[in-house]
This record gives structure tokens, C-alpha cells and sequence, in this order.
């Protein structure tokens, strides 16, 4: 099921801390970066955050900016996003700034936590939605994308939220802003929990000083495995279409990007159709191509293909699908199953999945992954 993009935003300490325990909240971030953070909830459907820290904040959750709350108006979307909660208790104080200001309201919470709520008086400011006896991340993130309609989501806290996003392999980005305070006290609350996070290492896409903070941004890196699609697999994935969109165009053949991924989410190469001059290689053959036929990371790895991997071909002796098997890999994730425009009944699938190989279809890329191969598709 699709989810919406899911964008975790933090500032810590320099000692990982999300505050003291003093009385106050402890301002992590500077002036400018809070006017960024205003930029980024302006830009998205929806914010959450959980009922602990409704609790320990009070924060209305707003965008403060009537510039920006005017451009949201102007294309066409409410003034304010969605504010959302989670809790597993269902309790919420009716009198916090949560409910009284900005727009629209959500509670996600159990069957005994939406009753709870309920007696509140939750339910006079807030939509209140059961997921069941438990809290499903998964169920709830399908409720926002295909009920509420959200496909971007900013989460906003606290550490207990972020850390089980990150261990439910659930979080698309992570924005993470340092500030030079130290607060060493144990009883503080941190950002993250221990658990078993996903191995290897994170990608980063930027790092930008803002006054006396420091913002980074991070995307995760490792595949699914297990027929478990992660936000890796959709960076990845991505990626691969972008590939396709550098191929030398052709009327004879389709522009394809591929991506090999190991299962730390280490990038062992990429290719794209008629790559360095050759006129009929293939993206997979291309990118498989660069990493070493007795590379122990392979049986293990995903490919990553703009286009099903084909099962026939004349330029070549293998088509890509066997290619892939040939390599020891196991697992393929693609946009699109190839049409008939050149081979009739295609099935890179197949071929692929006789073998024992997982192959992950991702059809919300189809139209990224179609768009330079647009001539061929109407000729077709």
C-alpha cells in the first residue's frame, strides 16, 4: 500500500538530547531555523506528533507565516496542514493549545484509547480514529494516505515517535538539526531509543549551517527484504528513473535505469540504457556490469529497474533477467512491467520469479518511469 512521505524533524543537543528536565521547554533551535521549520510544515499535508508531547509542550503546531498560510490557500489547500496525534491511551487534555488553534484535527489511537478520548470531549475539537486493540503504524499511515488524503507528512516528535518509525522501517527523511548546548542529564529525554535499526549506513543529501545550528538531512539507504517494501526502496527506485531520463533517445529500444543496491544499503553500481556509446546494451547489464562477478555482497542485493528486467533479447546473448540470476541476485524491484511494444508477451517476471527471485513492483514510479520512453508509448 502506498504510504505518504514521511519526514522525521528533530533538533538535539550536541549529546542527543531533545531537552532538560527543567520547568521550560529547552530552545534547541535559533530564530532562522524555526522560520525554517515553518517553511517546512507550510509545504506538507500533515503533522504529527504524539500525545507525550502535547503534554510536556502545549505547542499549537502552526504555520506562523500569513505569507505562507496565504500561498497554501491560493493553491488550493487549507490554510493550515492537518494536525495529527497518536496515543495508546487516548489521554489528551481538551484544554491544550493542540485543539484551539490552526485548522483541522486527527487522533490516532486504540479502540480503548478512542473511547477514552471520547469522554474527554476529544472528539468536540478532533476527528478520533480506532486502529484496533493496538497501535499499527502501518494501518495508520494507509488511513492518512488514502482516507485524509495526505501525501506529504512532517513528524515533529517526540523520541518515542521518530524511534518507532525508524525501527518500522517507516521513515522517508530525517532532518536533524545539532545545536551547541550540552545537557548531560540522564533523566532528560533523548532522541532515539535503542532497537534494531537498519544496518549500514544513512545517505546524505545536505548539510547547512543556520546561524549557531546545523541542519542535516539524511535518507535510509538498506532494501526490503522478506517482501517488505521500505522508503530505501522507493529512494532507490527513484533513483533508477532518473537514470532512465539520461539514456540517448531511441525508436527502436526503451531508456531504462538501474541501480545495485547491497543489503547495507551500499550503492555497487548504476547503469542506463545504451550507457558509454554502446548502442544496445541494457541498463541492468551495464550496471552489473561494474561490480565483480565474485562480489559476496550479490546474492544478497537488489536491483533496481526503471523497467521489468526484459526476457528476450537478440542484441545479446542473456537478457537482463538472466543476468541478474547469473549474478546470484534475488531480489528486484521495478516501476513497470514491460509492455508489448518490441517482444510480445514480455515477462522479465517470469523468468525471474521461477528462479526463486523476489521481484517488487512499485507502480507509483510507472509514470516517472514512462516519461522518457513517451514517444514510443504513442506510437504504440
Amino acid at each position: 500500500m502506498p504510504y505518504p512521505y514521511v519526514l522525521l524533524s528533530a533538533a538535539v543537543s550536541l549529546d542527543g538530547y531533545l531537552d532538560d528536565t527543567g520547568p521550560e521547554r529547552l530552545l534547541l533551535s535559533s530564530p532562522a531555523d524555526f522560520d525554517r521549520v515553518d517553511e517546512v510544515r507550510a509545504s506538507v499535508d500533515a503533522i504529527l506528533i504524539g500525545a507525550g508531547t502535547i503534554r510536556a509542550d502545549n505547542p499549537r503546531l502552526l504555520v506562523n507565516s500569513p505569507e505562507r498560510r496565504t500561498a497554501r490557500i491560493a493553491a488550493g489547500r487549507p490554510e493550515y496542514p492537518l494536525k495529527i496525534t497518536v496515543t495508546a491511551s487516548g489521554d489528551l487534555d481538551p484544554a491544550a493549545n493542540f485543539w484551539h488553534t490552526g485548522g483541522d484535527k486527527l487522533v490516532c489511537t486504540t479502540d480503548q484509547g478512542a473511547e477514552r478520548a471520547a469522554r474527554a470531549g476529544i472528539t468536540d475539537h478532533a476527528d478520533v480514529v480506532p486502529l484496533g486493540p493496538e497501535l499499527d503504524w502501518r494501518r495508520l499511515l494507509e488511513h492518512l494516505h488514502d482516507v485524509r488524503g495526505v501525501r506529504r507528512l512532517m513528524v515533529e516528535g517526540g523520541g518515542t515517535i521518530h524511534t518507532q518509525l525508524l525501527l518500522e522501517e517507516l521513515a522517508d527523511e530525517l532532518h536533524l538539526v545539532l545545536a551547541p548546548l550540552l545537557v548531560g542529564d540522564p533523566k532528560a529525554p533523548r532522541l532515539f531509543g535503542p532497537g534494531a535499526y537498519q544496518t549500514g549506513r544513512l545517505r546524505l543529501l545536505e548539510t547547512r549551517r543556520i546561524e549557531d545550528v546545523v541542519l542535516t538531512r539524511y535518507v535510509p539507504t538498506a532494501p526490503g527484504k522478506a517482501g517488505r517494501v521500505t522508503p530505501a526502496d522507493r529512494h532507490w527506485l527513484a533513483l533508477a528513473c532518473d537514470l532512465a531520463a539520461l539514456c540517448p533517445p531511441s525508436d527502436s529500444a526503451f531508456s531504462v535505469g538501474a541501480v545495485v543496491v547491497a543489503a547495507d544499503g551500499t550503492e555497487l553500481a548504476r547503469g542506463h540504457s545504451r550507457e558509454a556509446g554502446d548502442p544496445v546494451v541494457h541498463a541492468e547489464e551495464a550496471a552489473l556490469s561494474k561490480v565483480a562477478p565474485d562480489d559476496p555482497r550479490l546474492p544478497s542485493a537488489t536491483v533496481y529497474s526503471s523497467l521489468e528486467p526484459c526476457a528476450h533479447r537478440a542484441s545479446r546473448p542473456l537478457p537482463c533477467a538472466r543476468l541478474i540470476l547469473a549474478a546470484g541476485v534475488r531480489r528486484v524491484v521495478t516501476a513497470w512491467r514491460e509492455p508489448d511494444t518490441f517482444v510480445p508477451s514480455a515477462d522479465g517476471t517470469g523468468t525471474l520469479t521461477a528462479e526463486g527471485a523476489e521481484v517488487v513492483v512499485l507502480p507509483e514510479y510507472e509514470e516517472r518511469a514512462k516519461a522518457p520512453n513517451g514517444h514510443l508509448l504513442t506510437e504504440q
